[in-house]
């Protein structure tokens, strides 16, 4: 059963049970998806129906925002951890054996990142490679079928990237995750936060320090805490 925060539904699994279960639709090959909202991702739900049914209409939805983990707490129904979009990303490419497909990122970004993975991961081929700005989903959605691919990397950033999986989800790809700034992580363009500063859960901080324009996107934490306090209050309400 899923964890209902601000009318996202997240899945209650730890990172091995994720990446178990990418595996597993992988395997199914019926062109299924998943998302890793962050609370900004939830507040854009919250005014966008398109993109919450995108979110919703997921087969797996996991938290990337530790903000996300700790209003779970608040609501009495805890999520286990944060799911990075990168570290399930990385999890399943060190479990799997197959094709992938990466798509997003500046011209030149999943390139390198292809790069990246066929020396770190010899087991997996990628079978091919996308910038993120296209205008016709069309022609990179043939693309991609084309390549036959058993995972596909959607690192279109929100809500591009969820709309386009759920637009296209279909039995011609493995299983399509969204991912993000993943690739530009994976080809060296971006570095992540240190690990003492992820296991505190202050990764946000990290790169809010080393890309101050991310200030307006952070605005949107106060609201988010705040609404997630008026859900606890709803919820509370009802059960009296």
């Amino acid at each position: 059963m899923r964890t209902d925060v601000l009318g996202v539904g997240f899945d209650p699994v730890v990172m091995d049970e994720a990446a178990r279960r990418v595996l597993a639709l992988m395997d199914e090959r019926r062109g299924a998806y998943v998302c890793t909202p962050n609370p900004e991702i939830v507040m854009l739900c919250r005014k966008a129906p398109a993109l919450l049914r995108a979110v919703n209409g997921a087969d797996l939805v996991l938290p990337d925002g530790i903000g996300v983990v700790r209003a779970s707490k608040k609501l009495g129904r805890p999520l286990p951890e944060r799911a990075a979009g990168i570290d399930l990303f990385r999890a399943v490419l060190d479990r799997m054996e197959g094709r992938v497909y990466l798509l997003g990122g500046r011209p030149g970004v999943a390139e390198a990142a292809a790069e990246a993975i066929r020396k770190e991961y010899p087991g997996v081929t990628v079978c091919g490679c996308h910038d993120g700005y296209f205008a016709d989903d069309g022609a990179v959605v043939r693309e991609i079928e084309e390549s036959a691919p058993d995972l596909v990397a959607v690192c279109l950033g929100s809500p591009k990237q969820e709309l386009f999986m759920a637009a296209h989800r279909g039995p011609g790809v493995g299983v399509m995750l969204g991912l993000g700034g993943a690739l530009d992580v994976l080809s060296g363009q971006k570095r992540r936060a240190p690990l003492s500063w992820r296991e505190r859960g202050l990764e946000w901080l990290w790169r809010l320090i080393r890309e101050p324009g991310r200030l307006g996107r952070q605005m949107c934490l106060p609201a988010f805490l705040s609404a997630v306090r008026r859900q606890r209050k709803q919820e509370w309400k009802k059960e009296d």
